[in-house]
C-alpha cells in the first residue's frame, strides 16, 4: 500500500500556507487602504462646513484660507454656512459625515463651551483636532456714556452703581458671554448679561447707550471710537495690539493672568485618515503665514497661528477645563 500520509500532510501545510499568505495579503491590504486613500486625496471637492452666518469672524478667516488651500490642493473647496443653535447645528452635521478627508468643520470655541451646556446630538469624541487657524482676541468697549475711562474706573463705578452695568454678548455660551462673566468674577462686580442674535444689534444698543459694554473684537467697534461715539478701556492679549499700541491689555490695567478673547480651529470627523489630517495641518500652518494672508488676519482682527493637531487637541483640552470653571462659578445654565 503507498504512503499516503506524508503526501496529505503536505497537502495540508500547502493548504494552510496558501491561507496564511492570503490573510496577510489582505491585512496587508486593509492597513494600506487609508494610505491609499490619503496618497490619492484630494480628487473630489473638500466640504468645509462653518456653523455661523456668513459675514462672521469664523466665516471670514475660513474663506481666506480655503482660498488659498485650494490653489495649493489643485481642488475646489466649499465653505458651507449652517447656522443655528449656538453652532451645534453644523457641529452635529460635520460629526455625523463620513471620515473620508472631504468634510471638515471650521469652529470658535463655542466647540468646548457647548458641551458644559446643552444636551448634544452629537459626542464631542465624533469630531478630533486638525489645526488651530487663528487667535482672536477681544478689546473691552464701553458706552460713551458711562463716565469711566479706564478698567480701574469702570470698576469703581461697578462698585458704587451695583446692578448697573450690562454686558452684551452674541449668546449664551459665547467666547464674550464668559469673557464677560470672567470680568464681573475677578472684579467682583455684579454684572446683567444680555444677549443678543448676532453683532449689529449689540453695537445699535451700546452706540446709543442701553448696554454698559462689550467684550469684542476690533474690526467694527474701533471706528466708532475713533469717531468718538464709543470707548476702548483694554485689550485681552498678551501684548498691545499692533495697530492700536495705545491701548493696555487686561493684564497691564491691574488683571494678571486675563488672557482670553476666541479662536478658529479647523476639526475632521474622528476616524480621518491620519495622513491627510497631518497634512491639512501643515498646508494651514504655512498659509496663514504667507504675508498677504497675515495682512488680511490683522486688518480683520485676527492673530495667525497654525499649529499641529496634537497641539490644537491641547489648546481644546485647557479652554474646555477653564470655560467649564467660569460656566461653574458664574452659575450659567443654557436658555
Amino acid at each position: 500500500m503507498p504512503n499516503t500520509f506524508p503526501r496529505a500532510a503536505r497537502s495540508r501545510r500547502a493548504a494552510l500556507a496558501a491561507l496564511l499568505s492570503a490573510s496577510a495579503a489582505l491585512a496587508g491590504a486593509t492597513l494600506a487602504g487609508p494610505a491609499l486613500a490619503a496618497d490619492a486625496w484630494p480628487n473630489k471637492p473638500i466640504k468645509v462646513i462653518v456653523p455661523y452666518t456668513p459675514g462672521g469672524a469664523t466665516d471670514t478667516t475660513t474663506r481666506i484660507v480655503m482660498d488659498k488651500l485650494a490653489q495649493r490642493l489643485g481642488q475646489t473647496i466649499i465653505v458651507e454656512n449652517r447656522p443655528g443653535a449656538n453652532s451645534t447645528v453644523g457641529s452635529a452635521i460635520a460629526a455625523k459625515a463620513d471620515p473620508d478627508g472631504y468634510t471638515f468643520l471650521a469652529m470658535l470655541p463655542a466647540y468646548v463651551i457647548n458641551t458644559h451646556l446643552y444636551k448634544l446630538s452629537y459626542s464631542p469624541s465624533q469630531l478630533e483636532p486638525v489645526v488651530h487657524m487663528a487667535d482672536l482676541p477681544l478689546f473691552l468697549f464701553v458706552s460713551k456714556d458711562l463716565p469711566v475711562d479706564s478698567v480701574k474706573e469702570l470698576v469703581d463705578y461697578g462698585h458704587k452703581h451695583p446692578d448697573t452695568l450690562t454686558y452684551a454678548s452674541s449668546g449664551t455660551g459665547s467666547s464674550a458671554h464668559l469673557t464677560g462673566a470672567d470680568f464681573a468674577l475677578q472684579a467682583k462686580l455684579k454684572m446683567t448679561h444680555v444677549a443678543y442674535k448676532g453683532s449689529a444689534p449689540i453695537l445699535a444698543d451700546l452706540l446709543a447707550g442701553r448696554v454698559s459694554m462689550v467684550f469684542d473684537p476690533v474690526l467694527v467697534p474701533m471706528q466708532y471710537v475713533k469717531e468718538g461715539r464709543l470707548k476702548v478701556l483694554a485689550f485681552t492679549g498678551k501684548q498691545r495690539w499692533p495697530t492700536e499700541p495705545e491701548v493696555p491689555t487686561m493684564e497691564e490695567a491691574g488683571f494678571p493672568g486675563f488672557v482670553t478673547g476666541s479662536w478658529a480651529g479647523l476639526l475632521a470627523p474622528a476616524g480621518t485618515p491620519r495622513p491627510i489630517i497631518e497634512r491639512m495641518a501643515r498646508e494651514i500652518s504655512d498659509i496663514v503665514h504667507e504675508p498677504d494672508v497675515t495682512e488680511k488676519f490683522l486688518a480683520a482682527g485676527f492673530l495667525p497661528t497654525g499649529s499641529t493637531p496634537a497641539e490644537f487637541g491641547e489648546l481644546m483640552r485647557k479652554d474646555s477645563q477653564r470655560y467649564a470653571q467660569i460656566i461653574k462659578e458664574a452659575n450659567i445654565t443654557a436658555n
